[in-house]
C-alpha cells in the first residue's frame, strides 16, 4: 500500500453549492490511534515495558514519528541508545532501548507539558527546560536571507501533497541557507508532523539540525518550538501566529521565531540577527 493511500481515504458526500446539489467523492486525511511503547531495563525489576503515549496521527513515517516524539521528551537523544525499533501491526510501535541506558519513568510523566491546557504556567515550563539540560543556542551558527526566506511558505505549499488532497494535514519542514526545502513531512497533528521530521533526521544519524531551519505550515506553538529546541534547530518560521509562551521561549533560548511567513513579508519575533539583508 502506498503513502497516499495508508495517509488519505474518500467517503461519498453531497457537494452543495447554491441551489445544486450533486453527489460525489471527497478525499479526506486518515486519522487513526498510534501507540508508542517503551522496553528498557530496571535496575531492580529487570527488563520492563510500558505504554508511553497514544496520539492520533495519519499512517505513515510510524517509525520517525515515534522516535521524534520521544527525542522532545528527552527519553532518546540519540539513535545509539536504541536496540530495536519495529512496528507491531498496523497501530503501534515498540522501541527497545539497550540495557546500558539510564531511562528515568518519571519522564513518562510528561512533567514538561502535556497540551496548552494543561494548566502549566509558563514560567514553570521555561523552568522545566532548563532543568532537563535544554541550553540557549549560539548566535552565529546559522543565517539566511531575508529574500530567501520569503520564498519558503510557497515552496512548502507546493510540497504539501496530502493537503492538496484533503485540505486537513500540517507541515513541517526543514530548509538549508539557499532556502532550498530538505524534507518535508505532513500529519493531522502539527506536533505529529514536527515529530516526524525529527524523527526522520534521528534515524539518518543527522541530528543536531543547527545548520537548518524549521518551517510550520499553521502556527508556532510553545510544544512545536520546544520540539525545535529539543533538535537544536535554530530557526522556526511559521505560516501563521506565534503563541505568546513561544515567543518567551524563543527569548529565552535564543531561537529565531519568525512568524505570519509569506510573499510580501512575515514578522520577526526574536533573533533578526540570523536573516541577512
Amino acid at each position: 500500500m502506498t503513502l497516499a493511500e495508508l495517509s488519505s481515504t474518500q467517503v461519498m458526500i453531497e457537494r452543495r453549492r447554491g441551489g445544486n446539489v450533486r453527489r460525489e467523492l471527497d478525499t479526506l486525511a486518515v486519522e487513526e490511534p498510534l501507540e508508542i511503547r517503551l522496553g528498557y531495563r530496571d535496575l531492580r525489576r529487570g527488563r520492563l515495558h510500558r505504554s508511553v503515549a497514544i496520539t492520533m496521527r495519519t499512517p505513515g513515517d510510524d517509525l520517525a514519528l515515534a522516535l521524534g516524539f520521544l527525542h522532545g521528551e528527552g527519553l532518546v537523544p540519540q539513535l545509539a541508545a536504541v536496540a530495536e525499533l519495529t512496528q507491531v501491526g498496523a497501530n503501534v510501535v515498540r522501541i527497545e532501548l539497550h540495557d546500558d541506558v539510564v531511562f528515568d519513568p518519571q519522564r513518562l510523566e510528561r512533567n514538561f507539558y502535556t497540551t496548552s491546557s494543561c494548566g502549566v504556567c509558563g514560567k514553570s515550563s521555561l523552568e522545566n527546560l532548563s532543568q532537563a539540560g535544554f541550553e540557549a543556542l549560539p548566535q552565529g551558527d546559522f543565517a539566511i536571507r531575508y529574500s530567501v526566506l520569503q520564498q519558503l511558505s510557497r515552496q512548502l505549499a507546493e510540497r504539501q501533497h496530502l493537503f492538496r488532497m484533503t485540505g486537513g494535514n500540517h507541515a513541517t519542514a526543514t530548509f538549508d541557507r539557499s532556502g532550498m526545502l530538505l524534507h518535508v513531512t505532513e500529519d493531522v497533528g502539527r506536533h505529529n508532523a514536527m515529530d516526524k521530521l525529527v524523527g526522520h533526521y534521528l534515524r539518518q544519524q543527522q541530528l543536531p539540525l543547527s545548520h537548518l531551519g524549521l518551517l510550520v505550515s499553521g502556527r508556532a506553538s510553545f510544544e512545536l518550538l520546544q520540539k525545535a529546541l529539543a533538535a537544536r534547530a535554530p530557526l522556526l518560521a511559521a505560516v501563521g501566529a506565534p503563541s505568546s509562551l513561544a515567543v518567551e521561549l524563543a527569548q529565552e533560548y535564543n531561537v529565531t521565531l519568525i512568524g505570519f511567513l509569506g510573499d510580501r513579508g512575515c514578522n520577526v519575533y526574536h533573533g533578526g540577527f540570523r536573516l541577512l539583508d
